[in-house]
């Protein structure tokens, strides 16, 4: 196949921004319309029409990408795939609830949710280190405003508007710093990994926080799965930060009005570490034309999972970059860590 070139200079011929049909399309589809019967008679201008049309659609979604099916040449991904010469052929002579439809239709493709794993994710065979979380302090940590303890405080109704403004007992998350210990050991004990600790690594955060108490990278030895960094706070809290581009915070808050505990939180952080470990995560970006962020996560035990979308906010646009070129590779998701075997990697 072809380039487009053909087809951009007709563009611009015909008072179109090639650029601007690119990012949009919706317009896209109605420039292919509105200029169908000249572009169909000319099989030069349409081949390149096509070769415009699938490049645009790919960049819908990073996962998107071209291949030669029984139909000609094909651009989507698992979820969705088109044929780009029918596409082009069929604009060309659509009405306009067709167009519509169709634009619709790239709409929804390009905002789908990643698919996560369903039921349980590979585990761990026997003879290998099974996790044990370790006992957090058996301290009960009360609210000074009503005295009811934490996790079941607003039972009755919401949180009053000043309980987001105050942050009491954060001692009771102290034990999250044995809980990530422990995962880091566990992981350490069970999968092939490079292990590496220094407090300039929590570096790897989005944003950098004001009080890091110690940093430990885990990079597992397949270029494919995720990498962890944990970043060990003064709150006491730690951030771990999974893949390229998301952080997650334990405790999310910490604010009374969040009435988190240290056992919900330690529940979140072992089923993001454990999941990421066994396969369960992914991550994608740029979504949409808003350039979004999106993760989804699922339990390795298949007891739950969570997924998220937003904008990237302040991150330098070069690290933006170097993510989207690395999640292109890994567009159905990480991949699970090798398990470690006589200190070698199972294959």
């Amino acid at each position: 196949m072809g380039g487009y070139a053909v087809f951009a200079r007709y563009c611009e011929a015909a008072g179109a921004v090639p650029a601007e049909l690119a990012a949009d399309p919706a317009a896209l589809a109605g420039f292919l319309q509105a200029h169908g019967p000249t572009i169909r008679a000319n099989s030069d201008r349409l081949a390149a029409a096509a070769v415009f049309t699938g490049n645009t659609i790919a960049g819908l979604r990073p996962d998107a990408s071209w291949t030669v099916g029984p139909g000609g040449a094909e651009v989507g991904n698992h979820e969705a795939r088109f044929v780009v010469r029918a596409v082009v052929e069929g604009l060309c002579g659509a009405g306009d609830e067709m167009v519509q439809a169709f634009a619709a239709k790239l709409r929804g493709w390009a905002q789908e949710d990643l698919g996560g794993p369903a039921g349980p994710l590979p585990v761990p065979a026997s003879g290998h280190p099974v996790y044990i979380r370790p006992s957090l302090p058996d301290v009960r940590y009360f609210s000074g405003a009503d005295a009811r303890r934490y996790g079941g405080r607003w039972d009755g109704g919401g949180p009053p508007q000043e309980a987001y403004e105050v942050v009491s007992n954060p001692g009771r998350f102290a034990g999250l710093h044995a809980i990530a210990d422990a995962l880091i050991s566990h992981l350490e004990g069970t999968y092939a990994i490079d292990v590496r600790e220094d407090p300039a690594l929590a570096g790897d955060l989005l944003l950098p926080h004001p009080d890091v108490r110690r940093a430990v990278r885990l990079t597992p030895h397949h270029a494919g799965a995720a990498p962890l960094t944990f970043v060990f706070t003064g709150f006491p809290g730690v951030i771990v930060h999974a893949g390229v581009l998301h952080d997650f915070p334990f405790p999310a808050c910490g604010c009374d009005a969040c009435d988190e505990t240290s056992e919900s939180t330690a529940d979140r952080l072992e089923m993001l570490v454990l999941g990421v470990a066994a396969g369960g995560y992914a991550e994608r970006y740029p979504v949409g034309r808003r350039h979004q962020l999106e993760y989804v996560l699922a339990a390795a035990d298949g007891s739950g999972s969570e997924s998220g979308c937003g904008e990237p906010g302040p991150i330098d646009g070069g690290r933006l970059g170097e993510a989207a070129a690395r999640l292109r590779d890994v567009a159905v998701g990480w991949g699970a860590w090798p398990l470690r075997k006589a200190g070698r990697m199972v294959t």
